[in-house]
Parts: structure tokens; sequence; C-alpha cells
């Protein structure tokens, strides 16, 4: 046994102080105390153990989750906790790279650790003194950053779903067709599916959102959006929104954001960008040419979860004008007091929410503007290495502008496509490589997101050699 797991053994293993229900307001818990250095210690070899395990668990425990009639002592509680810990994803393994789901920094769980105790409600700013104007400030400056102006602002959400769907609530109100059968929304294939949910939560009929073609790579062009308009208003519809994406699920393809803002603005359209893989590009100037014309947007999804690894949930609505977000969905509060600036509980559909801008908040703080940058440039790099390496003639790279991979065969194996991608992703597998299986528009394909930054030149040289020989033996 390790110094270090005989010490953690150690730890699980010794007389603790009684532990409270609650933290008692007099003087500091000893026993929360024991219990959070305890936590910290097994998460933190839990941690540091991952490339000794998969990336995603072979076997998963099935936890008891009806409650005794006593409750359990700590030791119950963490033999539970480990077994559940043992089945979980691994995101700081150096093979995961199937999803955006990179590893957490360290800052954003100890945020997230100390938001939990913190216990604040940013409803009201009663509730959250602090973090209710930090959360404001937060917001401000991200807007502003991305370029939406100095009336800009926004909102933290449970998601990119969430963002989206409140920004065309928005968009629609803007437009006064907020009962409007005839009220449509464009976007293009390749959007996100919440566009789908946002659609059906908002009452439009199953044909108020048109997914338009795409071109060869998978980008929605103007001309598209253009003759789908001229179609819509004879056929007396109201289109009242584009969805732009800045980072599609698949490829990683950015859409022409200055040209689609550009007809939005003379067509007189809300334009939406789902950046929640791509705005943070506009934060640092060396990346912001990678969403040129995102400044243009009435309002922007940012997740800062997708690259940076703050903790999940980490989403922002970022809007050109904050007082459309209030509009939207004020209702009054009138069991609560008035603050200096909106309730956080009318910025938005939620009510109760957690103090999520503290992770958000100290993970920017930490990293300062170079390390979001170094954070960015990581990926990219690591995208366009493994791109480099993938040299199989078989081989087909589908193309993308972020740090997402799409691997496919040349079309004429396409009758080998998915059993090929099944085989290659089953020896990956044992090879301790995660990558995702999507399907485009029929086409099997692999997909590599290079957000993780545990994962080293040597490992992206072993996964390309995989891939290549697989793809070879084709022949």
């Amino acid at each position: 046994m390790t110094d270090r797991a005989a010490g953690l053994a150690q730890s699980l293993h010794r007389t603790e102080p009684q532990l409270n229900c609650f933290a008692g307001p007099f003087a500091p818990d000893p026993g929360l105390e024991a219990l959070l250095e305890r936590s910290t210690a097994l998460l933190v070899e839990w941690l540091g153990e991952s490339a000794a395990h998969a990336p995603r668990p072979a076997l998963t425990l099935e936890a008891t989750v009806a409650p005794a009639a006593h409750g359990l002592d700590l030791e119950e509680l963490f033999s539970g906790l480990r077994g559940v810990m043992a089945g979980a994803y691994r995101p700081n393994h150096p093979g995961a790279l199937a999803h955006l789901d990179p590893p957490a920094l360290s800052v954003s769980i100890a945020a997230d650790m100390i938001a939990a105790g913190l216990n604040n409600n940013l409803l009201a700013q009663e509730l959250s003194p602090s973090l209710s104007r930090l959360e404001r400030r937060l917001c401000h400056w991200l807007s502003t950053r991305v370029g939406l102006g100095a009336n800009s602002g926004g909102v933290p959400a449970s998601g990119g779903s969430l963002s989206n769907l409140m920004a065309l609530v928005c968009a629609r109100k803007a437009a006064g067709l907020a009962a409007d059968p005839r009220a449509v929304v464009l976007t293009g294939s390749a959007a996100h599916v919440s566009l789908s949910k946002a659609a059906a939560v908002m009452g439009l009929p199953p044909d108020g959102l048109r997914a338009l073609p795409t071109d060869a790579n998978g980008r929605l062009q103007p001309e598209a959006v253009a003759s789908a308009l001229t179609q819509l208003r004879l056929e007396g519809r109201k289109p009242f929104a584009v969805v732009a994406v800045a980072g599609t699920t698949v490829q990683g393809t950015v859409d022409p954001l200055k040209a689609l803002a550009e007809l939005c603005r003379r067509e007189q359209l809300w334009l939406h960008v789902d950046g929640a893989i791509g705005a943070v590009c506009a934060l640092v100037e060396s990346e912001r040419w990678r969403v040129d014309g995102i400044e243009q947007a009435d309002s922007v999804t940012l997740n800062p979860q997708k690259v940076l690894g703050v903790s999940k949930p980490s989403s922002v609505l970022l809007m050109r004008q904050l007082e459309l977000l209030h509009s939207s969905f004020a209702t009054g509060l009138p069991y609560m007091e008035s603050g200096d600036g909106p309730q956080g509980g009318e910025l938005g559909l939620q009510g109760t929410r957690a103090a999520e801008v503290l992770k958000l908040w100290l993970s920017l703080q930490h990293l300062g503007l170079d390390g979001v940058e170094r954070l960015l440039a990581g990926a990219f790099q690591r995208a366009e290495r493994l791109r480099s390496l993938l040299r199989a003639p078989q081989l087909q790279l589908l193309g993308g502008d972020l740090h997402l991979v799409a691997i496919g065969l040349q079309p004429h194996l396409a009758e080998h496509a998915s059993a090929w991608r099944d085989h290659t992703h089953a020896e990956l597998q044992q090879q301790g490589f995660w990558l995702s299986r999507p399907d485009l528009n029929g086409r099997p394909l692999l997909k590599a997101v290079l957000g993780n930054p545990c994962t080293s030149d040597h490992h992206l040289e072993q996964l390309a050699a995989i891939i290549n020989r697989s793809a070879r033996e084709l022949s």
C-alpha cells in the first residue's frame, strides 16, 4: 500500500468528532471540519487514481436508495459513497475525449463546496446580498467582453438548453408575437436539440421551428435564411428569430455570424447565438476571430463548463438589452424586499437558484485572461495535432472550427462505416480511450473532443495509431 493510500485508509477509520446535522452558529464545528477533510481526501484520491482505471467504469454498483429507519453512521455513509464514486465517469482520465465534459478546475470544486455551505438563494438580493451583486456585475462584464454593449447583462442558467429557451422567449416578446401561432424560428439543421424542446415549451406549432439545410461543412448560410424568409412570408407566417451556432455538437463548426447578423438587422429579426461551445472564444482577443460577428447578436448562450472546466452547471444567457430579459420574466416578488437592481428570480424562468456565480467568478479570477487563453489554445492545438496524425487514406475528417474532431470513412467505404466505427470504438475503449459515436445525417462517425488538458501528445499519438491501423485494415 502506498503512503498516500495508507494515509487515506487511516483518515477513513480514525475516530471522528461527533457530526451534528447542522453546523452551529456559535463556534467552528469540529464534526463538520472532520467530515470535509475526510470527503476531500476521498475525492483527491479518486481523482489521483483515474489513470489506473478506464474513463467509463466497466461495472456500476447499485446503491441502496431507500433510507433505513435509523440514519447510517459515517462509516456506512462513506462505504456507500465509495461505491457510487467507483461507478462514476472520470473526466480527468487522459483518454476521456468523448464529450464536452472536461475535468473540473480545482478552484471550481472548492467554490462549489463553499456555495453549498453558504446556501444562499439567488432568487432575491435579501437572500444573497453580496452574491446577487456579484452575479449582476459578472454577467455585465461577460456581456460587454463579448461585445454586446453598455446596456447588456445576463443571468446564469442550469444549462445551455435553458439559456436558449429564455433567449427565444425574449425574442418572441420583443417581436410582439407572444400568442401568435404564425410565429417561426429559423436555424440550421446542425443546431442543438434543445431548440426543439424550446419550441415545444413555448407552444410553437410543429412547424414553428424551421431547421434549414446547411452547407457541406454544416454551416447555416444567409442565402438559405433569405430564401426561407421569402417563402414563409408568402405563407403568411411571422419569422421573428434566427438561431446561429458557434460550435455545432458533432463538428464544432461556427455559422457565419457576421453575415447572419447583417441579414437579421436588415430583416428586423432577432439573432440568438447558441455559443454554448464556442462563445468563450470572445473573451480573449487571440481567439475572438473564431466567433467573429458574435458581438452583433441580440443574445448569446455561453457555457464555461464546456471548455474552461467550470464545474457543472455553468451556463450564462447574455443579452444586449438586459431590460428585455427583465420585462419578459418579471412577475413581481411581493414577499421580498426590493434590491438595488433586478431580482435574480425575475431575470429568467428559475426562481430558487444556487450561487453558481461563485465558482464562475473564482475560476475566472484564478485563471486570469491569460489562463483562459492557455486553456483555449491548448484545446485547439490538441485538435490540430490529432488531425495531423490521422493519416490513413481510408479516413475522412469533417471540417470544424473549434476543438472537436469528427472522423469518418471515405464515401466509397460507406458500406463498412458502421461496423468499422463500432469495432474501432471497442478497440479504443480496450486501450483506455473513450470517443463518442454520433451519427451525422445518417453517417456513422467517431468524435474526439480535445478539451481535456490531461491528454498529452503521447496519448494523441497512441489514439491516432489505433484509428489509423483500424482504417488501413479495410484495404
